[in-house]
């Protein structure tokens, strides 16, 4: 067997899971954790056996590790992976890519440079249930596509916006884009790729029940480039919290996908079908952890590079963008 792919894990929030899953992951090892607080650092580089830091820089210059995670608040991604690639490592980034899309072309033009490989860890892509229903769509079970909706109806606390490290940032326009940026993106990124590119945007966001810069409520209608149209909400305010839903109309049928399952697969042509025609490839990437093992030993295409990744920041930059200015938005 080849040598591991050694990762290093910048922020350790979500990042400790990402490193934790590296530890447990066939060709993977990771190398060394890093934390602005200390004793986080040392408490999952501890567990994990490896090596810690409070200094980026530091984790940068080290030559055995191949791999930087970014798990950082969402402003300050693309900067951390402009740093990374420019050290000669391959990185990936947590979602969103960033909250401004000038900062996403910047990082997707600095690896490209480098030759280094750049990716966005949107989790929900590799499950099983979603690429069955993108190979359904992509072979044209549901016929022309007309309608796709995405309602995301969470609850977040005041107090979750006031936590974080460092404390508040979640809460700030600075460092956080709102429920859109934040908690709907993943399911952005889902409607884009079930879908197909979004192309013009009608967007309002505000802010109803939190004590925050950012918006807890955006809603938006799309046209996508191949004359389907959708509509978005997403929420932070919704007590009790209703869950995530997407639902996809085409001229032959329907799907519906709720918090990660399937609830309804019907189609005119075949009333019994199920998405279990499809199979899927054993040796796939069931995460980015695996994804980017593939990618680094034997030059595979990752799930979603930064190209990709830019699609959901572009959107959602075109709802804020809207409801600035009351004007439907083109996506860039």
């Amino acid at each position: 067997m080849s040598s591991p792919v050694r990762f290093g894990i910048l922020g350790l929030g979500m990042g400790a899971l990402r490193a934790r899953l590296a530890a447990e992951t066939r060709g993977a090892e990771v190398a060394c954790v890093c934390d602005l607080r200390e004793e986080r650092a040392k408490e999952v580089a501890a567990e994990l056996n490896c090596d810690w830091t409070t200094r980026y820089d530091e984790m940068l210059a080290r030559e055995d590790i191949d791999v930087i995670g970014i798990f950082t608040p969402s402003g300050t991604h693309c900067d951390y992976a402009i740093q990374a690639v420019n050290a000669g490592k391959h990185v990936f980034i947590t979602k969103p890519m960033d909250i401004r899309v000038e900062k996403c072309d910047a990082a997707i033009e600095a690896a490209r440079d480098a030759g280094a490989i750049l990716a966005v860890d949107f989790e929900l892509r590799y499950a099983e249930v979603s690429q069955k229903i993108k190979a359904a769509l992509d072979r044209g079970r549901l016929g022309r596509l007309i309608l796709g909706d995405l309602r995301m109806k969470w609850y977040r606390s005041q107090e979750y916006y006031e936590r974080g490290y460092p404390y508040g940032w979640r809460k700030k326009r600075i460092t956080e884009g709102g429920s859109a940026a934040n908690q709907g993106v993943h399911f952005i990124d889902l409607l884009q790729w079930f879908m197909g590119p979004v192309k013009t945007v009608y967007g309002r966001s505000g802010t109803f029940a939190h004590r925050i810069e950012t918006e807890d409520l955006s809603l938006a209608l799309l046209t996508f480039e191949n004359g389907a149209w959708g509509s978005i909400v997403t929420t932070t305010t919704s007590y009790p919290p209703l869950g995530s839903l997407i639902e996809i109309t085409g001229d032959n049928g329907s799907i519906v996908w709720k918090d990660g399952k399937v609830e309804l697969y019907r189609r005119k042509d075949d009333p019994e079908a199920t998405l279990d025609e499809f199979s899927l490839k054993p040796d796939r990437p069931r995460n980015i952890i695996e994804d980017m093992v593939y990618a680094v030993r034997e030059g595979r295409p990752v799930m979603v590079d930064g190209v990709e990744g830019r699609k959901s920041v572009a959107i959602i930059n075109a709802i804020y963008e809207s409801s600035r200015t009351g004007r439907v938005v083109e996506v860039d």
